[in-house]
């Protein structure tokens, strides 16, 4: 899920044309406080993230739902259970945010010339291109968070002894030594890369929508004369934090709403050992709508639309806290 800062747009500069791109240079306050955003959103995020991972992947009747999953986390492995896995989005954090960053800025610049001709639509659209390249970084770091998510200890959803001491660097030491970067490191790539399009283009283009909803609903609160924009970038108008934080949360939601089956296959494709058939996309697809149902593409969607809330919360919070100290 994207960190949700003033960066993912264009800000006009005083001594720059409104109808031209200013030059392209890597934001490093907005990185900055843009990855302090994307760590408070992991921490509070992680929770809702274990579950949503355990009703994805464990055995048909090994959780009742939502509230089992909380309850036999709780129980058998302390609140810290919750919390497992939290290490490699923490430490992929900054890179993944570089890299987002910079492709969408540069996807926007390849789907319009003019920096006020970004319609939402053009803004969805370059979300995709930016998630396709958020991928390469995305499937090693959800990988490793799967696999340490998916360690039980005496639970019921622990039919295949799935070893529940395994630490990070363990995880990564034996896929690279077993499988290698493609088959070990890079596992789900694939699937990872067509799951960031669908899921930023639904981000980005919601988000849009949503800041350009607000600055309409509060138009009444300019100036006389001014008049909103169709644009994207014409969304910059400064809007309070509520705004913000309303829109990270639509854009949190279509995230997620965009790419959830996908995401239920990945899942299972990183937290699985076995060997990947060619077509392992359709593969698993269709394995699990023969032996689980059509239900079984949205379980644990609940708990991950709940998880958009508070992460956008502590994103948008955290991030004006860290860049107004920055920039102080």
């Amino acid at each position: 899920m994207p960190s949700f800062t003033a960066s993912s747009a264009p800000s006009r500069s005083s001594s720059t044309s409104p109808s031209t791109w200013p030059p392209l240079r890597l934001p490093l306050t907005d990185l900055l406080a843009g990855s302090a955003a994307g760590a408070a959103q992991v921490i509070v995020g992680q929770p809702l993230d274990t579950v949503r991972v355990r009703m994805q992947t464990a055995p048909r009747g090994a959780f009742k739902g939502t509230w089992d999953v909380l309850v036999q986390t709780i129980r058998f492995e302390g609140v810290r259970g919750l919390f497992k896995g939290m290490a490699s989005p923490l430490l992929g954090i900054s890179a993944q945010n570089s890299l987002l960053f910079t492709a969408f800025a540069l996807s926007k610049r390849l789907i319009s010339p003019s920096s006020t001709q970004l319609s939402v639509a053009q803004t969805a659209a370059a979300g995709s291109i930016a998630g396709g390249a958020n991928a390469i970084l995305a499937s090693p770091v959800e990988l490793f968070k799967i696999r340490l998510q998916t360690q039980y200890t005496h639970s019921a959803a622990n039919a295949e002894g799935t070893a529940a001491t395994q630490k990070l660097s363990v995880i990564a030491r034996d896929l690279w030594n077993q499988h290698g970067l493609a088959c070990g490191v890079m596992r789900g790539f694939q699937i990872t890369f067509f799951r960031e399009i669908l899921a930023y283009a639904g981000f980005y283009g919601a988000f849009a929508a949503s800041k350009l909803f607000w600055q309409r609903q509060l138009l009444e609160r300019e100036p006389a004369g001014y008049a909103p924009s169709a644009s994207y970038s014409q969304t910059q108008q400064t809007l309070p934090i509520w705004a913000l934080m309303a829109s990270g949360s639509m854009g949190g939601i279509a995230n997620w709403l965009a790419c959830y089956p996908l995401d239920v296959i990945k899942s299972r494709v990183q937290q699985s050992t076995a060997p990947l058939p060619r077509a392992y996309i359709l593969h698993y697809f269709r394995t699990i709508a023969r032996d689980e149902g059509p239900s079984a593409f949205g379980r644990g969607l609940m708990p991950t639309l709940l998880r958009a809330i508070p992460a956008a919360a502590a994103t948008f919070t955290t991030y004006e806290l860290v860049k107004g100290m920055l920039e102080s």
